[in-house]
């Protein structure tokens, strides 16, 4: 087994090809879909790039993972399985909770499904899958999301936004159904019981300092110098402590854009009359309305 990482520069964001060089099966995790927010357009950068790599190698792809439903990146998954078209779409089973959650907060079409059937594949935690000589584990570790899952290749993990490198700490906890004392449990339970030698590969790099670019480290390196939940550190000194952070943190930029399309596995919204997509923004969606609604935000009287 072998892994190739993408780095995404406007996002922070990393992808990752997983692959059997002698078989030739590939599994892609998280892949992202360009988007400029001040423009609103839709570029195919990123997923060019591993399209290239496939094709170079000659890899077959059997399943494109999403860790959670983002909210800091637009999801490129259903552009992958349009190219490669054996391709099946799996994320976390509790992507139902998400979904739910955000169709209200959206107000989107009665008939809009949140039982996760827009995915090819809900997973289980502690299913064991294959994807031609492929196979992982799938290990809920909810918090950052309630839906949010890492994936155990051999001695590799795939955590998504559950943790990142160690002098970066762990993953926001403040979005709806987000929970401080789930991802303590989450990364103490089910990451930190992990052989120390398992590697683990982070979603993100906000690269701190300007440092170059990182994004495997290990459990034992993880327990060690996490700087924000070291294997030392207690429960509720952790929540408190992401409490206050999270309180402190802005919204992601690209939160309502990615959340409305990745709930969907990806897809965009349909065309509307005039043949053109168009993204719902809702305004104070996380916030109490001003008793006048038609008061301006930030207005002072």
């Amino acid at each position: 087994m072998k892994i190739e990482a993408f780095y995404d520069e406007a996002t922070s964001t990393l992808t990752y090809v997983v692959f059997d060089p002698e078989s030739r099966d590939a599994i892609v995790i998280d892949p992202v879909l360009d988007y400029d927010p001040a423009s609103s357009e839709i570029s195919h950068v990123s997923v060019n790039r591993v399209s290239v790599f496939l094709r170079k190698h000659e890899l077959e792809l059997r399943l494109i993972l999403e860790t959670h439903a983002h909210a800091d990146h637009l999801s490129g998954s259903q552009v992958l399985k349009r190219r490669f078209p054996t391709a099946q779409t799996g994320i976390g089973a509790k992507i139902t909770v998400v979904q739910a959650i955000f169709k209200d907060v959206f107000d989107l079409p009665a008939d809009f499904p949140t039982d996760g059937r827009q995915f090819d594949r809900l997973l289980q935690d502690g299913e064991d899958v294959e994807a031609g000589t492929l196979r992982f584990r799938v290990i809920a570790t909810p918090g950052h999301t309630p839906g949010c899952v890492s994936y155990l290749f051999e001695d590799a993990l795939f955590t998504g936004d559950a943790m990142f490198m160690p002098d970066m700490g762990t993953g926001r906890c403040d979005f709806p159904a987000g929970s401080a004392e789930d991802l303590y449990d989450s990364i103490t339970q089910r990451i930190y019981t992990l052989p120390d030698a398992t590697r683990i590969f982070v979603g993100h790099d906000y690269q701190p300092g300007g440092r170059p670019l990182a994004y495997q480290s290990t459990v034992a390196e993880q327990k060690a110098t996490n700087k924000q939940l070291p294997a030392s550190r207690g429960r509720a000194e952790f929540v408190e402590f992401r409490t206050q952070r999270d309180a402190s943190l802005t919204a992601p930029k690209l939160l309502f854009q990615s959340v409305q399309v990745n709930v969907d596995a990806g897809a965009l919204p349909d065309p509307a009359g005039n043949q053109k997509r168009y993204l719902k923004i809702p305004i104070n969606a996380f916030r109490p309305q001003p008793e006048d609604s038609s008061a301006i935000v930030g207005e002072t009287i």
